[in-house]
């Protein structure tokens, strides 16, 4: 089956082509960092309506690339939730309105599962069960996989993400929006206990994080220190925080494969990109006979090829979804990926 994927959770456009028995065949993703980086975050309406703008000339140019035409499609996936409602509000109507027009099935994914199975996209393909970690801007969460559409969250963060106190501890150090590539390059010129930083609930029983506490200690770091900061300080501190953040991270994956005995980890997510993070996540798993999995460098962040390969998996269960009802649709900004059934 041909499938278009169509991703507008957030800050990025993503239109792909996947093929369930070749792969992926064509990408394009727009991304809205530079109109955001303005205000330091993500405006949802200003995101909402960049979306309008970019959605039909990417699925133009993906068409292109692939040489291939709408009515050469068998199915259009599109992320149904979580997310900002006037962003999936943009994706959905173009989903089914392609939908109605083509006579073909649509078929609502959720963002995170989609997050969960772009490992797929990789040449080194996970298998069922897994632990898998979601690390974003705006997740943080260790779930265990045992088949498809069968998840239960094992942790999740208390306040921040990961991604957010990426953020926050570039901005204290006077780097823009998205900060996580800025902290992770400052990181690997940076001294390893030059500056000590907390690991919040690294040694709690449970698998919960909270990265607010570290957050704070960044500031007030940077708050002691004479101005201007020095570059040393900058990389030191941008060391100090990725190494917290980092044996966190890996801390509780450990403790989640112990707990559910799996074998196998796949590390998925905008976060899952940092060098810092695949290296410990790496090195800790071959050590206890556990092989980790990621998704491929581009397609950490939010995406289309994800949102297809996700769907791909579920027709290739259904087989059939034609008789599925068109002519409407609904959103959801609010989507429990554990329980899917609850906000329906």
């Amino acid at each position: 089956m041909l499938i278009l994927g169509i991703e507008s959770s957030c800050d990025e456009t993503g239109v792909a082509l996947y093929d369930t028995d070749k792969g992926l065949i064509a990408d394009a993703l727009h991304t809205q960092i530079e109109m955001h980086r303005l205000y330091g975050g993500v405006v949802p309406e200003l995101a909402s309506r960049d979306h309008i703008r970019r959605i039909i000339p990417l699925l133009n140019e993906v068409m292109k690339k692939a040489g291939k035409t709408p009515q050469d499609l068998d199915a259009v996936a599109v992320t149904e939730g979580p997310g900002l409602a006037g962003a999936l509000l943009v994706g959905n109507s173009v989903a089914y309105g392609m939908g109605l027009a083509l006579n073909i099935s649509v078929v609502g994914i959720h963002h995170l599962e989609g997050h969960l199975l772009s490992s797929l996209l990789a040449e080194d393909k996970p298998s069922f069960p897994f632990v898998a970690l979601l690390v974003s801007g705006g997740h943080t969460q260790i779930m265990e996989v045992r088949a498809l559409g069968d998840y239960e969250l094992l942790g999740e963060t208390l306040d921040d993400a990961a991604g957010e106190a990426f953020d926050k501890t570039a901005q204290a150090l006077g780097y823009s929006y998205p900060g996580g590539p800025a902290v992770s390059a400052l990181a690997e010129k940076g001294t390893p206990g030059a500056i000590e930083l907390p690991r919040p609930l690294i040694h709690a029983p449970n698998l919960d994080f909270s990265f607010s506490g570290l957050k704070t200690a960044v500031m007030n770091t940077v708050r002691k220190e004479p101005k201007p900061l020095s570059q040393e300080f900058k990389n030191n501190l941008a060391r100090a925080f990725v190494d917290s953040v980092t044996d966190v991270l890996v801390t509780k994956c450990l403790k989640a494969l112990k707990k559910t005995g799996n074998k196998s980890l796949v590390a998925a997510g905008g976060v899952s990109a940092n060098k810092q993070l695949r290296a410990r996540l790496t090195e800790a798993c071959r050590r206890r006979g556990v092989k980790v999995f990621f998704p491929p460098q581009n397609l950490c962040t939010d995406n289309g090829a994800m949102i297809a390969a996700a769907a791909g998996a579920h027709l290739a269960e259904i087989k059939d979804l034609r008789n599925k009802k068109q002519g409407g649709f609904s959103i959801k900004p609010r989507w429990s990926l554990e329980h899917p059934n609850d906000n329906d």
